[in-house]
């Protein structure tokens, strides 16, 4: 049986898709976004927004019973070539230490502002 995490906010409704999903010990969490938690506010730069995002993907794994260490994959979406010299070094430090799987690739994204959106699967398997 999957179990399904919500963080409440509208487009998880409109567009019908959970935060994460939970699978066994696979966990899947949804692109995020690095808008300011609690503003709502998209941040210029793009280290803030991808800061704000692994929390909010942080969040969501912690209500799956893990966290960032558990990660596997990260998926990486930047509108421009020229963010990853910002973000690189907000990745580092959080998954240098856990060697997940890393993909980027270079895309439009669809929040005003929005610079960056980050997806992991994390597994709780020992």
């Amino acid at each position: 049986m999957k179990n399904r995490i919500f963080s409440g906010a509208p487009s998880e409704d409109f567009a019908g898709y959970a935060k994460a999903v939970i699978d066994g010990s696979t966990i899947y969490v949804s692109g995020t976004m690095g808008q300011d938690p609690a503003t709502g506010a998209m941040p210029e730069s793009a280290s803030d927004q991808a800061r704000n995002a692994l929390a909010s993907i942080g969040s969501a794994l912690a209500k799956a019973g893990a966290s960032l260490k558990n990660a596997v994959a990260c998926r990486v979406y930047i509108t421009d070539a020229s963010y990853l010299k910002d973000i690189a070094p907000v990745l580092g430090e959080v998954f240098r230490d856990i060697r997940p799987t890393n993909t980027l690739l270079i895309c439009q994204l669809p929040a005003p502002g929005a610079k960056v959106e980050i997806e992991v699967t994390a597994s709780t398997r020992a």
